[in-house]
């Protein structure tokens, strides 16, 4: 299964644009892991046909969304996934808060956003994965997204440039 992370796209909509049309043939689930609700409504919008392979979390700037889905779990291929904006997890300074959250819901991969960094480590069975912003980036690299690929034959995650 093949999935693309966003995060923080914060009303750049033609990034999101972008990263989705060149993925959607390709592409099995899209998640927007928060701050950029307008930009995922208006992507819909103009691609109905999309909404059946999308998935988006609110983060701490996303005042105007009708919803309230803070926390997206699902199982793929014998993983589950746990992707949360991170806001509400202490992700700026620790993983520990969003390590033990994912634990409880028996996920081992863990996906967030919201310090519009990068971050990819696997440790001690748990995958943490950070897409960066697909808009704004704080680490000095070039606007960024995440490619997921999960196989029966293991997890492989990577950083596509906006």
């Amino acid at each position: 299964m093949k999935i693309i992370v966003v995060s923080d796209t914060h009303g750049n909509c033609g990034s999101l644009e972008k990263i989705v049309l060149i993925h959607r043939n390709t592409a099995d689930l899209f998640i927007h892991l928060g701050d950029g609700a307008s930009d995922v409504r208006t992507l819909l919008l103009r691609n109905p046909e999309l909404s059946e392979k999308f998935a988006s979390i609110r983060g701490n700037c996303d005042f105007s969304r009708e919803d309230n889905t803070s926390v997206f779990i699902k199982e793929i291929g014998g993983h589950k996934l746990f992707a949360v904006h991170g806001h509400n997890h202490y992700v700026r300074d620790q993983t520990d808060f969003i390590r033990k959250s994912a634990e409880s819901c028996g996920c081992n991969i863990i996906l967030f956003g919201h310090t519009h960094k990068r971050y990819n480590i696997f440790n001690s069975g748990m995958y943490f994965f950070n897409p960066g912003s697909a808009a704004f980036p704080r680490d000095g690299l070039k606007p960024s997204y995440g490619v997921i690929d999960i196989t029966a034959e293991g997890v492989l995650m990577g950083h596509g440039n906006a």
